[in-house]
């Protein structure tokens, strides 16, 4: 089976590759599949869904670029209404009857979750399609991801702490180890300084009531909620700007919401990119291999 390192050369400058560029490889066909869970709110997913979608197609010019949803549930409702919408297993398959020998499949995951999980599997379902099929990793993967996206956060939203005010960002959940990952988070803001920033889930840990105690025994007046998510949908306006808010008002704080998807920092985006630049150059090590790896560099 030829291996996507033997592109490496050729990719190694891939911001400034286009079609004629990839010609020098005429037995090999290169796509990015850009997963996401999907959205039916179109503000939202014009400002992220679709902004990253392109400034995947402006990085990558010689490459072609496909998207999928995983939400079934959706899909369908898009579909009702016009919007035709694939699900990765569907991208995948045309891109294999198009003739695509590699591809790498991108989702804007934020954590290593069962989105994640089950994106992995998805892909390995028709790899023997395929020459070789590359998943790129969620938004925070590396330490040095979550310390990217802390620092990015943290200067944003500043101007929000200012006169005993808190930031809660508020993330889905997950009940796989993944979900430690919030936690990691909450922990990297207090740890450079930004006392005032809080990771809270929906659906994980921590959760509303940890949050509540927390900003009651630091004595904070004012809260702005927002969604540590890559849109701003079902969970950001109903969860984040209805339960959470009200419960939050009940309690005695003075709230108030900002509706803006992680997907749309630029920042954010960056990073995503970031990692389907590493899928495609990076070297694939089984755990094994990593191991071994890491022991002669240590010796």
């Amino acid at each position: 089976m030829k291996n996507l390192i033997s592109l490496v050369v050729v990719l190694a400058g891939i911001i400034s590759l286009n079609a004629q560029d990839l010609n020098v490889l005429p037995n090999n066909k290169v796509a990015i599949l850009m997963v996401h869970f999907g959205t039916t709110f179109d503000d939202t997913r014009a400002l992220t869904i679709d902004a990253i979608n392109e400034k995947a197609r402006q990085t990558f010019p010689g490459i072609r670029i496909e998207e999928a949803y995983t939400s079934r549930i959706i899909i369908n409702r898009l579909e009702k209404r016009g919007i035709k919408k694939s699900t990765p297993q569907e991208a995948l398959l045309r891109l294999a009857a198009d003739g695509y020998t590699h591809v790498v499949v991108q989702g804007t995951n934020i954590i290593d979750g069962i989105e994640a999980e089950v994106l992995r599997k998805e892909a390995a379902s028709v790899a023997p399609f395929f020459e070789e099929i590359r998943v790129g990793h969620p938004l925070l993967y590396s330490v040095e991801d979550c310390e990217n996206v802390a620092a990015i956060l943290a200067s944003r939203y500043k101007d929000a702490t200012d006169k005993r005010g808190a930031v809660v960002l508020i993330g889905h959940g997950t009940s796989t180890p993944a979900n430690a990952i919030y936690s990691q988070m909450d922990y990297m803001f207090k740890a450079n300084g930004n006392d005032a920033f809080h990771v809270a889930t929906v659906e994980g840990y921590p959760t509303y009531e940890t949050t509540l105690a927390r900003l009651k025994a630091d004595r904070y007046k004012t809260i702005t909620l927002l969604p540590f998510m890559f849109v701003a949908g079902d969970h950001a306006r109903n969860d984040i700007d209805g339960e959470w808010r009200e419960n939050l008002e009940k309690a005695g704080f003075t709230v108030s919401t900002v509706l803006e998807g992680l997907g749309q920092i630029s920042q954010i985006q960056d990073i995503f990119i970031e990692h389907i630049k590493d899928a495609l150059t990076a070297p694939v090590l089984d755990a094994l291999s990593q191991k071994k790896s890491y022991i002669k560099e240590n010796i």
